[in-house]
């Protein structure tokens, strides 16, 4: 599979899935444009291109993977208009993928498209790409969404892509935004502690999958060699010049410099995926000592939002499929399905299963709640039988109206892992937590056999007469 970003544009136009925005505004214009294309079912890939005040072939791309079929489209796998092939595609190749990490390290060559143009020292304007204010109260304009943060462990060598909200303060200097425990927040830490400068660099303009790679709970270091697994070929990557950081030799944009220990500017505010602004903090600062970029090159932006946003569907089906395979691999038996609620992600999970055993669902809850994606600021877990489909909210309500008991099937984990960028943790604070609620909406265990019967249409009653309909 090819994975260059050009490439992909061209799937994308053949299935008539790509829309050319000519003349809109970086100012506010990029992200509210992009903002209403989220609430159309299905929408288009979106190519901002002759943005206000940049030349021509200047690009940004946004709604990259907002459908199932560009899912599809980006990691390889059929493409069908029936979503649930598409997801059940993607979850049975996951675990392959994963299992192939191994075969696929990323290879280095000397040369590619990425070094087609390189600026550095009085030369460098990081102004020069068409960065938009996605937001109406963003505290400033914010190059990296959809971006890969490279940085490497001073201490084992490892290699990580992580995905940071990176925003522009001047012409040679950005911040750089991560929530405690992201690996790339761990890797500049570790040489602060060291009294020692960070280096970095990222790219803000690739193939879709390198985005969702870089924003994926992966094994450490997995990145580039899961890309890798999926492409079935390994990463290209040059060795760049001042970091000695592995970039994508296919990259559009690659920015490299240092993240000093000590130097913090204020960052933020900016629109969340919780559909709310995080505040300002000073964050630390990468200061930029070469830029490297194609021809007419392109930003990949995603920038969050109340969801429906650009990201809130892939993140459904990618962390739907994780907790369902950690559920699993910790041994809980016929669990059908599960599925991250589109508007809520991991705050507001849902639990298809088939009871086995008293407590079962219970255990499911419990399990899920405080899995790796499942605890940075859950809020609820719900468990269904097996003839809910969670990926229908009305199925799960009506479940939750007529077979949950408040009084037995809803406990509380309190003081549960948090974030900072938790609507609900009141300020000022530097400990996060929550509570999470954990929603029992099955059948009673001990009644199962006995629960008054349903009012249901046999299929063969409904084989026999939905012709009238079509």
């Amino acid at each position: 599979m090819d994975t260059d970003l050009r490439n992909w544009f061209k799937e994308v136009e053949n299935r008539g899935e790509l829309k050319t925005i000519n003349g809109a505004h970086w100012n506010l214009e990029v992200g509210g444009i992009t903002q209403l294309n989220w609430k159309k079912r299905p929408n288009p890939a979106l190519l901002f291109d002759n943005i206000k005040d940049y030349p021509p072939g200047f690009r940004v791309l946004t709604s990259s993977t907002s459908t199932f079929q560009r899912i599809a489209l980006t990691y390889g796998i059929p493409v069908s208009d029936d979503e649930q092939e598409v997801v059940d595609s993607f979850s049975r190749s996951f675990p392959g993928w994963i299992a192939d990490i191994g075969k696929y390290p990323p290879v280095q060559v000397k040369d590619g498209p990425v070094m087609e143009n390189s600026f550095q020292g009085k030369d460098i304007d990081l102004f020069k790409f068409p960065t938009p204010m996605w937001h109406e109260d963003d505290g400033g304009r914010f190059i990296g969404t959809g971006c890969a943060v490279i940085t490497r462990s001073p201490d084992s060598n490892e290699i990580n892509l992580g995905t940071y909200r990176i925003m522009l303060h001047d012409h040679r200097t950005m911040g750089f935004f991560s929530v405690p425990g992201r690996h790339g927040r761990i890797h500049c830490e570790n040489y602060h502690q060291k009294g020692e400068k960070c280096p970095i660099a990222v790219s803000f303009g690739h193939h879709p999958l390198y985005f969702r790679a870089a924003a994926a709970d992966l094994p450490l270091g997995a990145e580039y060699n899961f890309i890798g697994a999926v492409a079935g070929s390994p990463v290209e990557v040059i060795t760049e010049e001042i970091t000695g950081l592995p970039v994508p030799a296919n990259s559009e944009i690659v920015i490299a410099g240092w993240c000093p220990p000590g130097k913090l500017l204020p960052e933020g505010p900016f629109g969340e995926y919780t559909g709310y602004y995080g505040g300002q903090h000073p964050a630390p600062v990468i200061e930029v000592e070469r830029i490297y970029h194609r021809n007419g090159p392109v930003i990949l932006g995603s920038p969050p939002g109340r969801a429906p946003n650009d990201s809130s569907y892939f993140m459904s089906l990618m962390c739907s499929m994780v907790i369902k395979n950690y559920l699993i691999t910790a041994g809980i038996p016929d669990i059908k399905a599960v599925w991250l609620c589109e508007v809520g992600g991991p705050q507001l999970i849902v639990i298809s299963l088939k009871q086995r055993y008293a407590g079962h669902a219970k255990q499911a809850a419990l399990i899920a709640s405080q899995s790796p994606t499942g605890t940075n600021m859950g809020r609820y877990v719900i468990v269904v039988d097996e003839d809910i489909n969670p990926r229908n909210i009305d199925e799960v309500l009506w479940a939750l109206a007529f077979r949950s008991d408040p009084e037995q099937g809803i406990d509380i984990i309190r003081r549960a892992r948090s974030n900072s960028l938790d609507p609900m943790v009141q300020r000022p604070i530097t400990v996060f937590h929550n509570n999470v609620g954990i929603i029992e909406a099955c059948k009673p265990f001990e009644r199962l056999e006995t629960f008054p019967k349903e009012v249901t249409l046999s299929p063969a009653l409904e084989a026999k007469i939905k012709h009238f309909l079509s």
